[in-house]
């Protein structure tokens, strides 16, 4: 496997992953084809942003076996780009059963040419019982051990499943990870994904990452909604597949990286692609619905990328935290779902880059930032040479340390570099109360740490109230009142 990290953000990172028919860069979608369906040609997908592809090798094992032998799924597709194929492990999750076994599966999609190939792996429904669970991945390890035998020229992804069963989760990466993959591709989410149970999407690929080395390719299976890019790539994962763009737009649904749209809500159209230039809502309602359905499915990709790029050039401003917290409040359960990131602190430290441009706080997510964390560590590190030592909540106020949310304790000295001196936080009056216990904390941790030296704390009275059971070494003075 090759994957060249270029620039990296949070977890995120852009790379340049080699197939055998040339380097993708990541992150990246890779729209799901129909061979069967051609509702836009897949030699056109390449115009909307498109660096590589999947379909679905099922399918063509199934109504065009022979023609797909004899061409190729390169030249039967007419592409020219790396293509990925599927296994038929979706229609096993729909249909509870597929007319062809693993090997089968595998044999021919090593004989097409595909770039990646995948086993036919068993996607075990979100909160089956454990038994069940597990039974299913155990046969997912076995057929991904067999699945090694047939990758001749191609790349083997390996999927990673477990259910909603976190432990069997990282099992499965384990077991994925003793066998070696190209890339590891964490299935089943879909129905999470169309329940909204971002949360549950969320912690299995922390638990998932937290197993893998941080140079393996991860493929999130079926998320192909704009909205959910962000996070995932935040998170660390490289590559998405979108059948989104097409179910979508059979449905009259418009995409957005706010959430979908119905057509017939939509008075006006909020892009600017070359559909939404060209049209109006009405013009597009009063469409076939043939017509429509190509227009609307080429908007779902042109948005689609444009969310792509715009993560892209997040990473390589080192600002991809201040997208996803935007990002999260377009629905409650995103929100809810990156709150999650607070438990898995280590993890993103062991990322997350340690300079950056800017800190631009944003609300209480900013606060579980790796750099809040790493700055209260660090700052128990300053050595002071005085016995008597003055902390002040006002930057105008002449002091040896100075208070600030979410930071904490903070060294006149520092006020100028990153991150403290290249943060926009409102004035603490402005601010969560978590964010204004979290500064708090920070400076109760000082205080013991120098429990040797004398404070003496110069706040506003708005922060009296916070300021409870601090050591004892430590005399609080109100600015408010020292004319008084």
């Amino acid at each position: 496997m090759d994957f060249e990290i270029i620039d990296k953000d949070v977890m995120g990172r852009i790379g340049k992953f080699k197939t055998p028919h040339g380097k993708v860069e990541t992150p990246t979608i890779l729209p799901v084809v129909n061979p069967n369906i051609e509702l836009i040609p897949p030699k056109d997908l390449k115009k909307f942003g498109a660096e590589m592809l999947i379909t679905n090798a099922y399918i063509l094992y199934r109504t065009r076996r022979e023609e797909a032998l004899e061409k190729g799924v390169h030249r039967l597709l007419d592409v020219d780009i790396p293509v990925m194929t599927d296994s038929g492990s979706y229609q096993l999750m729909m249909y509870g059963d597929v007319e062809v076994g693993n090997e089968e599966i595998l044999s021919f999609q090593s004989e097409i040419g595909s770039d990646v190939i995948v086993p036919l792996d068993i996607p075990t429904p979100p909160d089956a019982d454990y038994n069940t669970a597990l039974n299913d991945l155990k046969v997912t390890i076995e057929r991904e051990k067999t699945a090694s035998k047939f990758k001749g020229k191609s790349l083997l992804a390996l999927p990673i499943q477990g259910s909603t069963h976190l432990d069997l989760r990282k099992l499965s990466a384990e077991e994925a990870l003793k066998i070696g993959g190209d890339v590891y591709a964490i299935g089943g989410i879909v129905p999470l994904m169309d329940t909204y149970r971002f949360h549950d999407v969320v912690r299995i690929i922390l638990e998932v990452k937290s197993v893998l080395p941080s140079n393996a390719v991860v493929h999130l299976f079926g998320a192909g909604h704009p909205m959910m890019f962000s996070i995932a790539v935040a998170l660390g994962c490289d590559l998405f597949d979108s059948a989104a763009y097409a179910l979508y737009a059979k449905d009259d649904r418009y995409l957005t990286p706010y959430g979908t749209k119905k057509l017939e809500e939509l008075h006006y159209l909020p892009c600017s692609c070359p559909v939404c230039s060209k049209y109006s809502a009405e013009e597009l309602r009063e469409m076939e619905k043939t017509e429509r359905e190509v227009l609307l499915a080429k908007h779902n990709l042109y948005v689609s990328f444009e969310e792509i790029r715009r993560i892209k050039q997040a990473i390589r401003e080192k600002n991809l935290f201040e997208l996803v917290e935007s990002r999260i409040r377009v629905h409650p359960n995103l929100l809810k779902a990156w709150r999650i990131v607070k438990n898995y602190q280590e993890l993103l430290d062991a990322y997350d880059p340690f300079i950056k441009r800017s800190f631009f706080y944003t609300g209480i997510e900013s606060c579980y930032r790796p750099v809040v964390r790493r700055h209260q560590e660090r700052v128990l590190n300053v050595e002071i040479d005085k016995s008597e030592v003055v902390i002040s909540s006002d930057e105008g106020d002449l002091a040896d340390f100075y208070i600030k949310p979410p930071f904490g304790v903070i060294p006149a000295e520092m006020l100028e570099s990153y991150p403290v001196g290249h943060s926009e936080v409102p004035q603490a009056e402005l601010m969560e109360e978590e964010a204004l216990k979290m500064a708090v904390e920070g400076l109760r941790r000082f205080l013991e740490h120098h429990s040797d030296k004398r404070f003496r704390l110069r706040v506003s009275s708005f922060w009296m109230k916070y300021l409870k059971d601090l050591p004892e070494n430590v005399v609080i003075e109100c600015l408010d009142r020292r004319g008084d």
